[in-house]
């Protein structure tokens, strides 16, 4: 099937391993022209070489933290500057903060989980706008539709969730799809889940036996597939729904 998106031009927060990995590779298979964000200059360098390689799509890279203030107006500049614009935007960038007093889990959480993909999506709404298929697709979590992980966790990305649908009614009038997609666990080479396999493979086996129907872990591909669907103009009547990627691990419902 061909999804349309050859030259579409992408951004990609949280880019250079795991699932925003893939996510980009994925959109580089069609042929799409990418911005890569992440925190971390050589691993993006790295990734970049990868797509590179693949041939079919221009890959630019930025290395900020996009918590900071100034990250979405430098997100904005970089797709003015090197994509002239931007069709399509994932919200990947996310993590389980923890380690810190109880105020600053919760601060870092919501910084990270919540506000920024709301302030990448402010700063390039009028970009967005300029788009014959503009999208929006914020990777959130099945612990943000129910219970589990650390309270900061699943409360951030319940709200990230929340934002997602509200502004999915707001922005569709302006021409802009908004989605969500909610992965269950994921193993990936330098993952939690990943490192735990390795490290407590009795303790995942049972973990897998009694919360994963599906008899495994994730793949970041299997993620970054529906990414690519959703975000793509072939999903143009999907518009606000939160599509669980979880091998029927969450109890929620869809």
């Amino acid at each position: 099937m061909d999804l349309k998106l050859k030259e579409s031009k992408i951004v990609i927060t949280g880019a250079s391993r795991g699932i925003g990995k893939s996510i980009a590779l994925a959109f580089a298979s069609e042929g799409a022209r990418l911005l890569l964000v992440a925190r971390g200059q050589e691993t993006l360098e790295q990734t970049k070489d990868e797509l590179d390689q693949i041939g079919s799509s221009k890959v630019e890279i930025l290395s900020c933290d996009v918590t900071t203030t100034a990250a979405p107006l430098e997100i904005l500049r970089c797709a003015q500057d090197r994509l002239t614009g931007v069709d399509i935007l994932v919200n990947n960038a996310g993590a389980t903060i923890r380690d810190m007093e109880t105020e600053e889990n919760w601060r870092a959480s919501f910084e990270l989980n919540t506000f920024a993909p709301l302030l990448v999506m402010e700063a390039l709404k009028d970009e967005l706008m300029k788009s014959t298929h503009a999208s929006v697709v914020n990777i959130s979590s099945i612990f943000g539709r129910e219970y589990g992980g650390p309270a900061q966790y699943q409360t951030s990305k319940a709200a990230q969730i929340a934002l997602s649908n509200a502004y999915a009614r707001d922005w569709i009038t302006d021409g802009i799809r908004v989605n969500n997609i909610a992965p269950g666990s994921i193993a990936f080479e330098g993952g939690s889940w990943g490192n735990r396999l390795i490290s407590d493979p009795e303790g995942m086996a049972e973990f897998i036996r009694a919360e994963i129907p599906g008899g495994r872990f994730g793949k970041p591909e299997e993620v970054a597939d529906a990414v690519v669907w959703l975000a793509s103009p072939r999903a143009s009547w999907v518009i606000g729904t939160t599509l669980p990627v979880d091998g029927a691990q969450s109890r929620s419902g869809t």
